[in-house]
């Protein structure tokens, strides 16, 4: 034990003296900087100003008392105070004047931010309003109003909120205008109807914000409409359509807000303790057991440091509430990424991204080099994760993330006890670009049969440069280090240039890779090494002047082309076509030919039994699609490919969607069925898994998981309720299993566990 504690005192102690010589080089000019125009001007506005469709500035009221938050609209400010009006379209006529009224305010008092609005509608009867869970992305197929605040005023970061006309409550951080859809803030809504539309107050704590201090601010907030049974979006400042529905988070497009004043700093601490206690059973390990009892507690705490400098610990940390990942059928030699989904880790992500690249996103072949599922798992089985500390946030033009935790041992995943250790810093340069770099460390407690016991170090520099409105440049130069068993030191690098052009009417992409062999971030993913990459993607994409059925046409073509990090062997080729129509509707049709070669160095098992030769293989696929949109009762995509693979043929039928029951009770069925027939032996692959959900309230949700893997002979299902009791204080009780079918009657029982757990925020 005090090996342990002496492994997380030592990377604290190492990451504390970086962050000390941070803070230090912080000019005091950044702090001490001068009022913002807007704020002094004598032009400024009474409520809104528009000097363009993208340069508006508004003005917060603020009140004497609190709002009573009811979602009517019926105190007397919303009377006396006008509205902001006039939004603009995005789509489906980028620049015009929104076809559906919105009126909104933007009101403050001393300890709350509220947003009010009255979204009128021509045709309420079609208003769509069917999802209620929190922080599902099924809010977007729905008439809803989402606002995006940049509390720094620095053009690149913020936080979203989002909600629908049932009260449903969705939330993220942008960092770097990318959207982290797992961060929970502490915020309520409320929502009405009237007979022309609907109406919402949101209020928001100035708690549940990270912004430079007290008093007077000037911030950044965009606020956008969307009616969906017509599919239109619109915006308070206009946001550029070739960003589609995520350029809400394009922070640089937002309106300034003045007039608000934040209150004076308060202890700003919170603490979250748990108790859990669980049930387990497991027939199919080296020593099977049958309902084993066990209890445990712990607590996570968040002390501010400023306003904008958070820092968090945990101590025993458990994730007993955290969903099974879903299953993926995969025919290819490479690993399956599944995303992160346990709540410490998420909280803060986006500030580790590197290189262009959100750990949270599939990356394909572009490497991670912090990955936090590298952290208390191993072979599928978690590991505990005694205690550590995070500290993130801002200071003057840099962006922080420090991140140690120390795990213990699991002998039955062959984990040894390791501590882990992440340092990110960003700075921002020019108006919306930042350079950054990146260290981590794996420190195993012990020798292993694969690991000398010494740390394994990554270290990085990376760039994004934004351009104008639609250029876009990434790149990134990291290196690994690491001792194998046998004490031999082990150097790998790899290094990515990304050029982006998007415009709604124009599009082009290029990119150059390389990964040497023996690159391997110890706290990182990489999907594979010894490969150099190139890549090009051209994109025409014009909308039919008067159609009132096709929205945009799309004709897009590709080309990927591998080799080995010495460019002297193809590895892989893939040249692809892509024909898409949009529909007004929000519905789209597709279809995708690919023609693609790949180089196997060695034997590769795709199936049970079936063994495909080392060798080259040319192969190639043909995918229609279509996707119903979200607004429909039955929503989701349904799709079918045919082609070869291996020498032989392929086919495929999936579909993924939505059954809105009632607003309160919803169906998700995912099925993929693979027919492959090979020389080397023919085979299926087929996963179908549906989850049922019922959402009594905004804050409460009863989700069952249900995936059967028809060729491995398992079912898995799960069943989980979520209670947020009280503002960021939660009850958790889930069941799951894992079952064998090949038995007869009801599948046998291979794996059970039933957890309870419960936590309390308290926040001083």
């Amino acid at each position: 034990m005090i090996m342990r504690f002496a492994a997380i005192y030592d990377g604290w102690h190492r990451a504390a003296r970086v962050a000390v010589l941070l803070l230090l080089a912080s000019t005091p000019a950044a702090a001490q900087a001068p009022p913002d125009p807007a704020v002094a001007s004598a032009d400024a506005p009474s409520l809104v100003s528009r000097v363009a469709p993208d340069n508006v500035t508004v003005r917060a009221v603020r009140l004497d008392a609190p709002l009573t938050l009811d979602g009517r609209l019926d105190e007397s400010v919303y009377t006396a105070v006008p509205a902001i009006t006039d939004f603009i379209q995005q789509e489906p006529r980028e620049g015009q004047p929104a076809t559906e009224k919105t009126e909104a305010w933007i009101l403050f008092d001393r300890d709350t931010l509220y947003i009010a609005a009255r979204n009128w509608d021509s045709h309420p009867e079609r208003e769509i309003a069917n999802e209620l869970r929190r922080d599902n992305g099924n809010i977007l197929g729905n008439e809803n109003l989402t606002f995006v605040i940049d509390t720094f005023h620095d053009k690149r970061n913020g936080y979203l909120f989002q909600t629908n006309p049932l009260g449903a409550l969705r939330d993220m951080t942008v960092t770097d205008d990318q959207q982290n859809s797992a961060w929970n803030g502490i915020w309520y809504v409320k929502t009405a109807r009237f007979d022309e539309g609907w109406t919402v107050e949101i209020a928001i704590p100035f708690k549940s914000l990270r912004y430079k201090g007290n008093g007077p601010q000037t911030w950044g907030i965009n606020l956008r409409r969307l009616v969906k049974w017509k599919n239109e979006f619109s915006y308070l400042s206009l946001v550029p359509a070739a960003l589609g529905t995520s350029g809400v988070s394009r922070m640089a497009s937002a309106a300034t807000v003045i007039g608000l004043e934040t209150p004076s700093e308060s202890k700003n601490i919170e603490l979250k303790p748990y108790a859990v206690t669980s049930s387990t059973t497991n027939r199919t390990g080296a020593a099977p057991f049958d309902n084993h009892l066990d209890a445990n507690g712990g607590f996570d705490f968040k002390y501010g440091l400023t306003r904008s400098l958070i820092l968090d610990a945990t101590y025993r940390t458990d994730f007993a509430q955290v969903e099974e990942d879903l299953q993926q059928i995969n025919l290819t030699r490479f690993s399956v990424f599944f995303p992160e989904k346990r709540e410490f880790f998420i909280e803060g992500q986006g500030i580790f991204d590197f290189g262009g690249v959100q750990a949270g996103n599939s990356p394909g072949d572009v490497p991670i080099l912090f990955f936090s599922r590298q952290i208390g798992l191993s072979s599928g089985q978690a590991v505990p994760v005694v205690g550590g500390g995070r500290l993130t946030g801002r200071q003057g033009p840099y962006s922080i993330g420090l991140l140690n935790i120390q795990t213990d041992d699991e002998p039955a995943a062959n984990a040894a006890s390791t501590n882990f250790s992440a340092v990110r810093f960003k700075r921002n340069v020019l108006g919306r670009s930042n350079i950054g770099v990146i260290a981590t460390r794996r420190a195993p407690g012990a020798p292993t049969a694969t690991s000398s016991g010494d740390p394994g170090y990554s270290v990085g520099v990376d760039a994004t440069l934004l351009f104008l409105k639609s250029i876009n440049l990434t790149g990134y130069y990291a290196r690994t280090m690491k001792n194998t068993a046998i004490g031999e030191r082990v150097d790998g690098a790899s290094y990515r240039g990304r050029f982006d052009f998007t415009t709604d009417r124009y599009g082009a992409s290029a990119e150059h890779m390389l990964i040497d062999g023996n690159f391997q971030p110890e706290v990182g993913f990489v999907r594979r090494t010894d490969v150099r990459r190139t890549f090009g993607q051209l994109r025409f994409s014009p909308r039919p002047r008067r159609s009132r059925v096709v929205r945009k046409l799309t004709f897009q073509g590709s080309v990927d082309y591998l080799t080995d990090a010495r460019a002297t062997a193809v590895q892989a080729r893939e040249m692809n076509g892509l024909f898409r129509l949009d529909f007004q509707s929000s519905d789209q049709a597709s279809i995708e030919h690919s023609r693609e070669y790949e180089l196997l160095p060695a034997r590769f098992t795709i199936a049970t039994g079936v063994h495909v030769p080392a060798g080259g293989y040319d192969f190639q696929t043909t995918r229609v699609s279509y996707v119903l949109g979200q607004q429909r009762r039955v929503s989701g995509r349904l799709s079918a490919a045919t082609g070869s693979l291996y020498d032989g043929t392929r086919s495929e039928i999936g579909y993924s969607g939505r059954w809105g029951v009632v607003p309160r009770f919803s169906i998700e069925p995912t099925i993929t069925l693979n027919w492959v027939s090979l020389p080397y032996g023919d085979f299926a692959a087929r996963l179908v898994s549906t989850r049922f959900t019922l959402t009594p309230t905004p804050r409460m949700v009863i989700s069952s998981l249900v995936q059967l893997n028809v060729d491995a002979k398992n079912l898995s299902s799960s069943v989980r309720l979520r209670w947020e009791y009280t503002g960021g204080s939660e009850l958790f009780v889930v069941y799951s299993d894992g079952r064998d079918t090949r038995t007869s009657g009801l599948p046998a029982l291979l794996n059970r566990t039933f957890a309870v757990k419960l936590t309390r925020l308290f926040r001083y």
